[in-house]
């Protein structure tokens, strides 16, 4: 059993975690599948793009030589031998005096180098035959898209570790990825303890309140790009709940659970531990809310111990377990974004542990503004709905006031970090 709790700064915390961090496994899906994955490799360029020269306008494709001399008195004159659009290869190569109907993405036909736009030309009919004229020189590459001017073959597109959006998309399109390598999705199990748990859709009853941490936490994982697996409420029963704790590590990569971490008599997690022969790393942190947030490692897997209040539960995922998920997706950056921010609040309030409260950010006049989500205490669950930070808040201080600058951790966006501060 655990008896001893010597609490240890956040950053120590997130570093004894990291220890224990998995290289992620690598699956093949589908091009049409793999929107929201993260990337196992990287995304290099199979061609230049684009891939030939080509005309960026609807215009007459030529010889830049043979508009030397051209001026409005005496303008150079061109047979039109082709006409082509996007998509077509011209048939016949461009000779002295010769010109190539050309339209918008169409590839450039061979001995032509300029390609003059419509509006600048006059085109006729003389004899049965299509001509067209221009009245000032063209020089050579003039209005031309060279062949590999965007991308050359072999560049580094995209690297690994990034998740797949529209753009990413976009690319992998471009290049023919018809399947990509993605990061295989860590499966997390959630378990929550206590008794006077009821399922979303039960009535409530005198002593009893709805789970909505283990609810909470799925849809964390999910965001943070794994699979959740719940596996129900348990009794404050040891028995049963190590039961399936154990039978849950066997088909998970993290197990969490909420509440029954702290140090009353039907908190069971420390038995449990102790049972399964887990290596407790830590199990109370020098932060509000989650200060009895604890962590263990039971051979390559970690048993997260999450507090059963619901923004304390919150904020010790984000912390603890997010960085480990992201590393597994193969993210270079899997901490939270964090960014400085102008307070809009005030928080008067003395503390000696380390302060996340729950904000969300507005930008003014060019200023990131850090304001609060509700109120600031680890049982309120009604803040979380409007949380997209946390505002980071050093202990040992006085208190904070409107207007002073602080460090916030950005939660919605998928950029993160190399580090944790």
């Amino acid at each position: 059993m655990v008896e001893i709790r010597n609490p240890i700064n956040v950053a120590e915390a997130v570093d004894r975690v990291m220890r224990y961090k998995q290289t992620g496994k690598k699956e093949t899906v589908s091009f049409h599948d793999c929107d929201h994955r993260w990337l196992a490799e990287p995304i290099v360029a199979t061609d230049h793009v684009p891939s030939f020269d080509k005309s960026p306008y609807d215009g007459f494709a030529f010889r830049s030589a043979d508009t030397t001399e051209a001026s409005t008195d005496q303008p150079a004159s061109f047979e039109i031998i082709e006409h082509i659009g996007a998509g077509e290869v011209a048939a016949k190569a461009i000779g002295p005096g010769q010109a190539t109907r050309i339209m918008t993405g169409a590839q450039i036909p061979k001995g032509a180098d300029c390609v003059a736009m419509f509006e600048e030309c006059h085109d006729f009919i003389e004899n049965n035959t299509a001509f067209m004229t221009i009245d000032h020189p063209m020089e050579k590459g003039q209005n031309i898209i060279q062949e590999g001017s965007e991308v050359k073959k072999g560049t580094v597109l995209i690297k690994e570790g990034t998740p797949v959006n529209p753009g990413v998309k976009a690319l992998l399109a471009t290049f023919g990825y018809s399947e990509v390598k993605v990061a295989k999705k860590p499966v997390v199990g959630v378990i929550a303890t206590g008794t006077e748990l009821l399922d979303v859709d039960e009535p409530l009853e005198p002593g009893k309140i709805r789970n909505s941490n283990a609810y909470t936490i799925c849809s964390q994982v999910e965001r943070a790009g794994g699979i959740s697996k719940y596996y129900g409420k348990l009794a404050d029963e040891l028995e049963p709940s190590y039961s399936l704790m154990k039978q849950a590590l066997a088909e998970v990569d993290i197990l969490i659970t909420t509440g029954g971490v702290s140090v009353g008599d039907f908190d069971l997690m420390p038995v449990i531990y102790e049972k399964l022969g887990a290596n407790v790393l830590f199990n109370k942190v020098k932060m509000r809310p989650g200060s009895v947030t604890t962590v263990a490692a039971l051979e390559d897997k970690l048993l997260y111990g999450l507090s059963g209040n619901p923004s304390a539960c919150y904020v010790g995922f984000e912390l603890f377990t997010r960085p480990i998920i992201r590393h597994s997706l193969f993210s270079s950056k899997p901490f939270l974004k964090r960014i400085q921010a102008t307070m809009a609040d005030e928080l008067p309030k003395a503390n000696p542990f380390s302060r996340f409260v729950r904000s969300y950010v507005t930008y003014e006049d060019g200023k990131v503004f850090a304001n609060l989500a509700g109120i600031d205490k680890s049982n309120i669950v009604t803040s979380l709905a409007h949380t997209t930070a946390l505002m980071v808040l050093p202990g040992g201080t006085s208190g904070y006031e409107k207007g002073d600058t602080v460090d916030v951790l950005l939660l919605e966006q998928s950029e993160g970090q190399a580090a944790f501060s």
